[in-house]
């Protein structure tokens, strides 16, 4: 009886001590991963608003008001004057929480003298090489950096990416591959958040397909305006639908973000045009194209 009562009390008293510490339990510890929000806000053209978490990347900043400068010369309805349209939304507004600049290229749609007299001159700028930087740099601004390969700004990784602005056939000509000249994409990736490629002023590349087959983006911005210079009307010097269709038969399970549409007069293909495109394709439920000033979130 002493026995058998002392391994009753043995036992209580480990039955007690595996419900304080936790001991077999299995369903007490499991770990909560939490998820970084990403958001891509379209402003206007090329313009972009890149969010992770709390850190925010303005693209490619292009904000004169509607008219401001002559179409581009030798390039569809060069008659045009450029922006097409006006910001969805003041400067201030759009400047307010931007904690880092990137310029993938230094054409007038992508960086003009109005974002140049806007933007603070000590904002973190970042740019494709140091001809980009010395000619931002000459410009005012103090904390230029050149993304040779990759970088990390507030726990945000920053990877180049290549591509090329146009064909082969149109790169021949030498005054034509002076004026378009390097151009590059950038890979956003952070811990516990999808990762965003944005893949530039580029047309269809095996630069690009590398990205996509090696990294898998969850959410790809593309540029589908489909622009022309005059004598190359079959060879545009960004994509345009079909590159749209490829892109997604790549990685359907992607979410494509289209923009650089409706905004500059060299633009061959609109949002109504790419819309009706995806809806005949029936990828509409992956390929949204937002409107100037709209936020989606991922």
């Amino acid at each position: 009886m002493k026995h058998s009562l002392k391994t009753l009390i043995m036992a209580s008293a480990l039955i007690a001590t595996t419900a304080c510490t936790g001991v077999g339990d299995t369903t007490q510890h499991q770990t909560t991963t939490t998820t970084t929000e990403v958001s891509v806000q379209h402003i206007r053209n090329a313009t972009v608003k890149i969010t992770y978490g709390e850190t925010t990347f303005l693209v490619d900043p292009m904000l004169a008001g509607k008219g401001a400068y002559p179409g581009f010369e030798g390039t569809y309805n060069s008659h045009l004057r450029n922006p097409l349209v006006d910001l969805p939304m003041p400067t201030e507004q759009l400047l307010a929480n931007v904690d880092a600049v990137i310029v993938t290229h230094t054409h007038l749609d992508h960086w003009d003298d109005a974002a140049q007299q806007v933007i603070p001159k000590a904002l973190p700028l970042f740019v494709q090489n140091e001809a980009d930087a010395k000619t931002v740099r000459d410009q005012g601004f103090t904390d230029v950096r050149v993304l040779d390969q990759s970088a990390e700004f507030a726990g945000v990784t920053l990877q180049k990416t290549g591509g090329q602005h146009g064909e082969d056939s149109v790169y021949a000509v030498p005054p034509v591959a002076q004026m378009l000249g390097e151009v590059m994409g950038v890979l956003f990736s952070a811990p516990n958040a999808k990762q965003v490629y944005l893949a530039g002023d580029t047309v269809w590349r095996p630069e690009v397909e590398q990205v996509l087959k090696a990294e898998q983006p969850e959410v790809i911005i593309l540029n589908t305006g489909a622009a022309v210079i005059n004598g190359f009307e079959q060879a545009p010097i960004l994509m345009g639908t079909s590159d749209t269709l490829r892109v997604h038969q790549m990685l359907p399970n992607a979410s494509i973000v289209a923009v650089h549409m409706d905004a500059v007069n060299h633009m061959t293909v609109s949002r109504a045009d790419l819309q009706q495109f995806v809806d005949t394709q029936e990828i509409s439920a992956t390929v949204r194209i937002p409107a100037d000033g709209e936020t989606l979130s991922f």
